[in-house]
């Protein structure tokens, strides 16, 4: 991020001075001067990083009277396609713009490598790009042929959508919810998780220069007990749309079904990549690797589960160990490094009780014998479980970190009976050369998608779907328009033409 004085950037490496961060409510700032601080500690120094306004219950009110209020008004749901489509294609523009500063603020406020976090920060630009396309095409329906009358079938904006996002991908996933709500004519009050909202308030800021009418959008900092339930219990929001565990998603789930509210909930995951004896074996390696470290393994689509065809479990598992050895686990501001820290210090201890409940479980674990991790920061390796057993929790449970589960198969049948074996069904991977085995397996996994000889590629074109424990609902393509409208139909009864 620039220097507020001389404009340059820091060298890769040095530490900036804290940045404050500001609340958008009502197209104006809330500053930290204005209100209590958030504070942000890098997870890799240890030093202050951020600082955002905690929101209060008054301005939680305020926030969803505005989004109600412009709601209700209709100028921005009653605006023409093309110009929602220009706002939020401009909102595109500024992130591209400021990609630089933003994958350095989440760099610093997640851990991720700053080599890789500005290609992710393009992925957001990419959803906004696709999601102003939409605001051209929210189109319904004709019925002509009801003896006598004419029907109409409108999509029409659901109204206010409350939007909780986690920490792990803080602009990337709020960009997986917000363009897609504006470009339809949605109004929405976004609160980011009180980790790692700098990325998330940044935006708020773009949002203004671009054009964005006061109230539409509005964007607050808090915790989930107080602000997070808050937005769900508000009788001005008409939606939920919240992105975390699911344990979390289960109890906004209830409380929204008491209400008949509706829910939107991208939850967690326990996704395995399968491995078949004729794939391209180094490159099924590779994105194995990538596919368990990518943000240290805090990924709900993380590839934490690995099927391996039984005749090459042995040589594989040590090309993916090598792999998994190789990789430089460090400060995430150099650019050779590899793989981050995680999150907080809450999250080492998770995945550590994971570790050893595996051990003491009787799977075995290795990595790297020579850690070399650095001294600060919420450092771990990655490492392989083997021996591992489907009943075991780290074959069951969510991680959320860089540890890969291993379990060899013999048969086709035997790899979807693991597959499908765990409570969830986000997503999962599939290395194999015969296309027709491709599409048998790919129909018989209970996932909502499914990656053949890739992983973590991605595209806003295709919806992310979450079967089972894994969520409700769906985000990205053009299926988000059915996410944020709902649908009107209008009868006309038409008189007969008399001679």
């Amino acid at each position: 991020m620039p220097d507020a004085a001389t404009g340059a950037s820091p060298p890769i490496g040095a530490m900036p001075a804290p940045r404050d961060f500001a609340a958008l409510i009502d197209a104006q700032l809330v500053t930290v001067a204005e209100r209590e601080v958030i504070e942000r500690r890098s997870p890799a120094h240890g030093a202050l990083v951020s600082r955002y306004p905690a929101a209060t219950q008054a301005d939680l009110r305020r926030a969803t009277a505005a989004a109600r209020r412009e709601a209700d008004r209709g100028t921005w749901r009653r605006m023409a396609g093309a110009e929602r489509a220009r706002i939020v294609g401009r909102v595109a523009q500024l992130i591209d713009r400021d990609k630089e500063e933003l994958g350095r603020i989440e760099s610093l406020e997640v851990g991720k490598p700053i080599a890789g976090v500005v290609r992710e920060i393009g992925g957001s630009v990419a959803l906004w790009e696709f999601a102003a396309t939409l605001a051209r095409r929210s189109d319904g329906d004709l019925y002509d042929q009801l003896g006598g009358s004419l029907g109409l079938v409108f999509r029409e904006p659901v109204g206010v959508v409350g939007m909780i996002t986690p920490w792990n991908y803080p602009l990337l996933i709020v960009s997986q919810k917000l363009p897609f709500a504006l470009a339809v004519g949605c109004c929405a009050v976004v609160k980011p998780s009180e980790l790692t909202s700098g990325t998330a308030l940044r935006l708020g800021e773009l949002l203004r220069e671009a054009g964005l009418p006061p109230g539409v959008a509005n964007i607050i900092v808090g915790d989930g007990p107080n602000i997070g339930r808050g937005l769900c219990e508000s009788a001005e929001t008409d939606m939920i749309s919240f992105t975390g565990s699911t344990r979390v998603g289960r109890e906004i789930g209830t409380l929204c079904g008491r209400m008949l509210k509706r829910v939107s909930l991208e939850l967690g995951g326990k996704s395995a990549q399968i491995v078949c004896a004729d794939a391209d074996l180094d490159r099924a390696a590779e994105r194995v690797a990538f596919g368990v470290t990518r943000n240290a393994g805090q990924a709900c689509v993380s590839g934490s589960r690995l099927l391996v065809e039984a005749a090459i479990a042995d040589r594989f598992i040590a090309a993916v160990s090598e792999r998994l050895h190789r990789i430089r686990v460090g400060d995430p501001l150099d650019p050779a490094t590899e793989m981050g820290p995680l999150v907080s210090e809450a999250q080492r201890r998770r995945v550590e009780g994971y570790v050893r409940a595996g051990i003491a479980d009787g799977a075995t674990f290795t990595a790297r014998s020579d850690p070399g991790l650095p001294s600060a920061g919420f450092f771990v390796q990655p490492g392989v479980f083997t021996g591992v057993r489907p009943a075991m929790s780290i074959a069951q449970e969510e991680i959320f970190g860089p540890v890969l589960s291993v379990m060899p198969f013999a048969t086709i049948d035997e790899a979807v009976a693991l597959a499908n074996g765990t409570a969830y069904g986000l997503s999962a991977g599939l290395w194999t050369r015969d296309m027709d085995k491709a599409f048998a397996i790919g129909r018989a996994l209970r996932a909502g998608t499914v990656e053949i000889n890739t992983y973590m590629a991605g595209a806003p074109e295709l919806p992310l779907t979450g079967h089972r424990q894994s969520g409700v609902g769906h985000e990205k393509g053009a299926y988000a328009i059915e996410e944020f409208t709902n649908l009107k139909t209008l009868q006309i009864q038409l008189n007969p033409v008399r001679g």
